[in-house]
Parts: C-alpha cells; structure tokens; sequence
C-alpha cells in the first residue's frame, strides 16, 4: 500500500507540519481528515517559512495530491484566503487539491457564536474560529455540507433553518445587545467563495479509497492531539473532533484494514494552549525560556503558549489509545543550553503513586520528575543520533524505553534537513 496515520501525542503543536512535509517527499496523496481553521501547520523550507490551516502539510511537494476529507470544517473564506497565499508563492493547485463535497461549512454565525462564548464564565480557551459550533450543528443533523453550494436554493434554505436555531443562543450570550446575522448577510459574505471552491469538490471518500486500494502512498494528517481528542482527552478542554488514529478512519472514510503504521508526534517538552489541566507546567524563567527559544507562540491565534517538562505517563497514554507504531520527536534543539532537564515518570495522587496518567485526578495530582544532565553543543547539523551530545543521546534513549514505543525521526530544528531520519515510512 502503505497507508500511515501521523497524529499528535500531546496537546497539539507538536510539529506535523515539518513533519508531514517530510514524510510527503515521496508520498502520492496526503489527506487532511478532522479539525478545521483552528489547527496551524507550519512549513519551513530554506528561509521561507508558510502556516497552513486548512490545506494539507503536503502542499509543497508538487506531485502530491492533497485532500480535505470529509472529517473536517472548513471555512470557506479562510480556504480561500489560504488558495490566495499559495498562488501568490506559486504554489501549483489545480487537479492536486480536491475537498470533499461532504466537509461542514463553518459560517459567519459560527464564529460569532464561539466568539461570544469565549467571553464568558465557561470559556475553555478556543480559538474562536467557529470550529466547535460547526460540529454542533453536524452532530444535530442541522449541518450544512460543502456539496449545498452547487445549489443556492438549497443552500439559502438550510442557512435560514441553522440561524432560527441559533437565534435563541446568540441572543442569550449576547444578552440581547448582539444580533444573528441574517440569510441576506450569510450568503453574501460566503458568495465570493464559490466559485473557487465548487470545481474543487469530489467525493474524497472514494478518491482517498481508489488511491489507497491502487496501491498508493498515502498519508493522513490528523490535526490538534490526543490530549485535545473529545472522547479521550482532557475533556471538556478538548477539542470538538477526533485527533486521536481511529479520527483518521472516520474522517477520511477508509477501514481499519487499510492502515499500515500510525506515527505519533511529541515535542521534547510539552505544551498546552487555552484552559485545563496541565500538570508540568513551568511558570519560572525555565518555561519563559522554552517558550521563547521554541517559539511557543499560536500559528493561528498568536497567544503564547504554556510550557513544561515531558509528561510519559501521558505519552504512554497516548501510544495506547493510539496504538503507536513509531514515534517522532521534535524540538530537541530548544532544550540545548538548559542545565538541567527533567521528566515527569509518574504520579503521585490521593490514592498513591501511579505510572499512569489520571486523567480524573489532573487538577491535584503531583508529578514525579526525573533529572537529567543537559548539553550545549548545536543540535541543527546532525544527520545521525552518534552526531548528537551523549547527555542528548541518554535523553532520547530513556524517553524511548520508557515510551515503550521507538522513535522512527528525531527533529533538530525548524528547516526540512535539520533531521535525523532513523527509518523511512515508504521504504522503497
């Protein structure tokens, strides 16, 4: 085949976007298949550096076919936004880039909505780009797919229903200050869009199926993390999708049976952007200098992100519910220079210490660290793990054991060749 799944393993941001790219030199077809304008990929090639939202990491391979599948939300005027930006960098798009006719539209009201919420008592630190109201409405059978805007009848008539349910809430969260736009103003804000996006639309279940049962090299890009996953993540500060592997099935629309290897993503660190549990969090100088070597700033929202030392039980987890064949790690360069680094093995909580992550106790449980030795040397130009400081080598070496799942790439910095590639996903 093969088919691979590159997901996150923490809260996001873990760099799928060099990753991706990467991954993608030789691959036929990537798919983007959950999440929407809320997730930021980003792409450094020499001295150019570009942020992708919507479209896949994939983009910059120029015999790669890139697919928004039908998993995701998509806001038109983003996507748009995002096709000027790569024309204007000469990115060739037609007949590589196809969206599936059956991905949910997010509209104005969407973000109005996420917006409003976000300034209240039960903000949970979205980005409020209209992503988690979207998937509201799709999971309430109110949605409105892609595939209404070859019909402006139709679509006219399924905005009109969205907004009379939506009234109710806006006015509420609005406290009758804030009106729902009206059909007039939907339609007109989102009508520049439809002509680029229409010749784009395709049943990408079927295409992404076609290529895989050819044969092809394929690579499904999930976006967010685990930790952010609606069912297994630190629910509610989680996202509104499934970034988690099976994300990947559901959203692209293959079977099991069609996938060959997941890899997961981790920073050498953690992070975490918006509200909820974070247990290894720094909030001395240490975290700010993480924050500001790795710039730990939002690719979407600008916000700066918290930071902290890696969490294993965590990462454990997530090669659990993901069923991790391989892991990439990434950002190694940006604990150079630290004296010390150090590890959360494990948890101590009300009811003992435990290797585990506990998830229902992350608010009062106790991380246990383990210390190691840091190093100085510059990390960018190694191209083999014997290139790299012995205390950055032990490092790796315990994360791995304990992980219990190997590393297949480890990143030294943001460019393409600042990396060490320890096995290839598409052996020849």
């Amino acid at each position: 085949m093969p088919a691979i799944v590159i997901v996150g393993a923490q809260w996001g941001d873990e760099g799928k976007g060099k990753i991706v790219d990467i991954y993608t030199e030789r691959a036929d077809m990537v798919v983007r298949f959950g999440g929407g304008p809320n997730a930021g990929h980003t792409l450094v090639v020499g001295d150019d550096k570009l942020v992708v939202r919507l479209v896949p990491s994939g983009i910059l391979r120029a015999e790669t076919t890139c697919v928004l599948a039908q998993g995701m939300v998509i806001d038109p005027r983003s996507l748009v936004t995002e096709l000027d930006e790569l024309e204007r960098r000469g990115i060739k798009l037609a007949g590589r880039l196809l969206v599936s006719d059956r991905a949910h539209v997010i509209f104005p009201y969407h973000v109005l909505i996420d917006g409003l919420r976000e300034k209240g008592k039960d903000a949970i630190g979205t980005t409020k780009r209209g992503v988690g109201p979207c998937y509201e409405d799709k999971v309430a059978r109110r949605g409105i797919p892609l595939g209404a805007f070859r019909d402006t009848n139709r679509l006219r008539e399924l905005v009109g229903r969205a907004i009379d349910d939506w009234a109710p809430i806006v006015h509420h969260l609005g406290a009758g200050e804030v009106q729902v736009p009206t059909v007039d103003e939907v339609l007109a804000a989102i009508e520049p869009t439809r002509a680029r996006i229409v010749p784009m639309l395709v049943d990408s279940q079927a295409l992404v199926e076609r290529t895989v049962r050819a044969g092809k090299k394929v690579v499904l890009e999930g976006a967010q993390g685990t930790l952010l996953d609606v069912d297994h993540g630190t629910y509610p500060f989680v996202t509104s999708s499934t970034p988690t592997a099976g994300g990947a099935c559901v959203g692209a629309g293959i079977g099991p049976t069609r996938i060959d290897e997941v890899v997961g993503l981790v920073k050498a660190y953690t992070t975490r952007v918006g509200g909820g549990p974070f247990p290894t969090e720094l909030h001395d100088h240490i975290g700010e200098r993480i924050r500001k070597v790795g710039a730990e700033f939002g690719s979407v929202t600008g916000r700066p992100r918290r930071t902290g030392w890696l969490d294993l039980p965590a990462l454990r987890y997530a090669v659990r519910v993901n069923g991790l064949d391989a892991l990439a790690i990434t950002k190694l360069d940006v604990l150079t220079g630290l004296d010390e680094v150090k590890v959360c093995v494990a948890y101590d909580t009300k009811h003992g210490r435990t290797e585990d992550l506990p998830m229902d106790e992350l608010d009062s449980a106790t991380p246990v660290y383990q210390s190691f030795g840091g190093w100085t040397e510059e990390l960018g130009s190694a191209r083999a793990m014997t290139d790299l400081p012995k205390a950055a080598r032990t490092y790796l070496e315990f994360v791995e054991k304990q992980a219990e799942c190997p590393f297949i790439l480890v990143s030294t910095g943001p460019r393409r060749d600042e990396t060490i590639v320890l096995r290839d996903p598409f052996p020849l």
